[in-house]
């Protein structure tokens, strides 16, 4: 009896000492700082779920540029993301820095267990991709792609008509659209500019930078099943802004099902992120605030508004600190999962010898 009691309170206090650790601040590391979208974690330092523990950037006028905007001590800062890690201690490390950078970061969280989350897309090619699914793979840390349509509470609807109840059928057709009016154009800040406008730091222009959305709307919709085929056109339709990389993309992709059209795009009128999905018997038209959607032939169109999402899918970072303390689990096809941006980084590459070379490319089995 007394063992069993022992046994008991064991797990008690074991229950207990995991509560108060999921309830500690998720202790979060920033390795770089000249992405544009910096700011959307450094707004969150002082919600109180996160905490920034360290952020690696070597432009330390950059650094405290930043840090005076946010309202952030200089002590957070270290030049290099080594010094960071192995001082500042974080549980994992967002990642703000260009997209060729991607792999180091992952190179020096890898080994010492810290887990990451780079923006979109994953990787400029299929070689880093695959290295940083390597050491994840290794090391046994988790490395997620953050995105901003995987919060749009419109994707309830097309998950629920296409994957989860699928009262639509195969999907036949889908086009998605994504892009503004030009990095300059919108103002973007010079150390933004200066990669992602370099056809290496970028790994392309505004088909890396807008045909990443598509391809991961698209394997999530697919769940993970590979197009069969891609075609590629790219256009300069702005050389005197951008004469090192395309401003306009159309990527079509063939699937045993279907065929998808994703337009990536610098030269739109306005920032635009939304997608039409067509079924067997029905059709959504989704962007950020909500869903058009029309059932049968014989019925009209209906307008249903964007649900607010349920944490922690409603916040990458939320989202982030439930995957690493084991709260949910990462699905393969899954938005922010390495498995479907592993894919989403083939389909980019295809693209781009695509439009290289005038041609199909067929995607090996």
């Amino acid at each position: 009896m007394f063992r069993l009691v022992s046994f008991l309170l064991l797990i008690v206090f074991a229950a207990s000492a995991a509560a108060q650790t999921n309830s500690k601040p998720f202790r979060i590391g920033v390795a770089g700082l000249n992405h544009g979208h910096a700011g959307v974690i450094l707004s969150r330092a002082h919600d109180g779920d996160i905490e920034i523990v360290g952020i690696a950037e070597p432009d330390r006028i950059l650094a405290e540029q930043y840090l005076k905007k946010f309202n952030l001590p200089l002590t957070l800062w270290y030049p290099t993301l080594a010094e960071m890690l192995d001082k500042a201690k974080p549980e994992a490390v967002t990642g703000f820095n260009s997209t060729f950078d991607h792999l180091e970061v992952v190179k020096a969280c890898a080994p010492r267990k810290i887990h990451v989350m780079v923006e979109k897309p994953l990787a400029v090619n299929n070689d880093h991709a695959r290295q940083i699914a390597a050491l994840a793979e290794q090391h046994k840390i988790h490395v997620l792609v953050n995105y901003e349509t995987t919060w749009y509470g419109s994707n309830t609807d097309v998950s629920s008509r296409f994957i989860t109840d699928h009262p639509f059928g195969k999907i036949r057709k889908a086009v998605v659209h994504d892009g503004h009016q030009g990095p300059k154009e919108i103002h973007c800040g010079p150390e933004f500019l200066a990669w992602l406008t370099d056809p290496v730091k970028n790994g392309g222009g505004a088909l890396m930078d807008f045909g990443c959305y598509g391809a991961n709307l698209l394997t999530w919709l697919h769940q993970g099943v590979r197009p069969l085929a891609v075609v590629a056109v790219t256009q300069q339709l702005k050389p005197n802004l951008y004469p090192k990389v395309d401003d306009e993309a159309t990527i079509v992709l063939t699937y045993p099902d279907g065929q998808a059209i994703i337009q990536a795009s610098w030269n739109w009128p306005f920032g635009r992120k939304d997608m039409e999905i067509y079924g067997e018997t029905g059709y959504v038209l989704a962007d950020k605030q909500g869903s058009r959607i029309r059932s049968a032939q014989d019925k009209p169109e209906e307008y249903v508004k964007s649900p607010e999402l349920k944490k922690p899918y409603n916040d990458p970072f939320v989202y982030l600190a439930a995957v690493v303390r084991g709260e949910i689990t990462v699905g393969p096809s899954d938005l922010s999962s390495l498995q479907n941006n592993l894919i989403v980084v083939e389909i980019l590459q295809a693209a781009k010898e695509s439009a290289q070379q005038g041609k199909t490319v067929y995607l090996k089995k």
